[in-house]
């Protein structure tokens, strides 16, 4: 199916431009840009390359794709952005190209980035997250897969935001979020097991106790982390309690510690 991209729209000879793509007026899509089958591009949105979009992603008003690294380090060299498929970026959201030559900031598929949303140089998004209105991603932050990020939630660089984890509004995140918990406040602690997103997802009750019985271990016995640790692989491990202690045990910057409303 043929596109249709306004009059008004400025399309740079080398873009490649997918079928069935709606581009709106005064719209800019520079060079070396890729932008997939079925996209959605409403008016005054930028998009720079070098950046390669999948296919029916959806580009809300004023938003800025693929500009060039905020880091100081940044010197034009060619670096990437890398968006998956079926995303909806709302206005005002802006995601960063990598900052060193040859460097991806990638973005997966069935995210929704709501506005005045920020991805910054060299981060890693998995696939269906949710940001929710001015969620802010420094430099370097790696978010799983399924994380929600409340609203105002910053995420300090170099960061990891484990899978089905959920911050709340205003959070400030300065340290890893273990995968399922649920995390608030500035700093942002540990307040529980995101057990409402865990059962949207079909976790089963034995799924979530086996989740929570590693919680316990590593927030609420008084262990330190090497002993909770080793508690956690005493026991039979299901699938989830691997992935959950594997992150607690290649976090670099640590993690969030346990709030005093963490609740047994």
């Amino acid at each position: 199916m043929a596109s249709s991209i306004h009059p008004t729209a400025i399309i740079d000879p080398s873009a490649r431009i997918g079928s069935d793509v709606e581009i709106g007026p005064y719209s800019i899509i520079g060079a070396d840009v890729e932008i997939g089958d079925g996209c959605w591009i409403q008016h005054h949105v930028t998009i720079l390359g070098p950046t390669k979009i999948g296919k029916n992603n959806r580009f809300f008003a004023y938003g800025s794709i693929g500009q060039q690294s905020q880091d100081l380090k940044y010197n034009a060299e060619p670096t990437y952005l890398e968006i998956g498929d079926d995303n909806t970026f709302r206005e005002f959201c802006t995601v960063n190209r990598a900052t060193s030559p040859g460097e991806k900031t990638i973005v997966g598929s069935h995210n929704h980035f709501l506005a005045y949303c920020h991805i910054a140089h060299d981060c890693i998004v998995g696939n269906h997250c949710i940001f929710s209105n001015n969620g802010t991603l420094a430099g370097h932050v790696t978010v799983e897969d399924h994380v929600i990020l409340g609203g105002l939630t910053a995420v300090h660089q170099f960061c990891r935001v484990g899978r089905h984890s959920f911050t709340g509004g205003c959070s400030k995140i300065v340290q890893d979020i273990p995968p399922f918990t649920t995390v608030d406040g500035n700093p942002a602690r540990a307040r529980g097991l995101n057990e409402t997103g865990l059962k949207r997802h079909g976790c089963t009750e034995a799924q979530i106790k086996a989740i929570y019985s590693a919680y316990r271990s590593l927030y609420r016995k008084g262990l330190n982390t090497s002993q909770a640790i080793e508690e956690i692989r005493s026991k039979p491990m299901t699938a989830e309690v691997e992935v959950f202690v594997t992150f607690i045990e290649t976090a670099k910057r640590g993690f969030v510690s346990a709030g005093k409303n963490n609740a047994d």
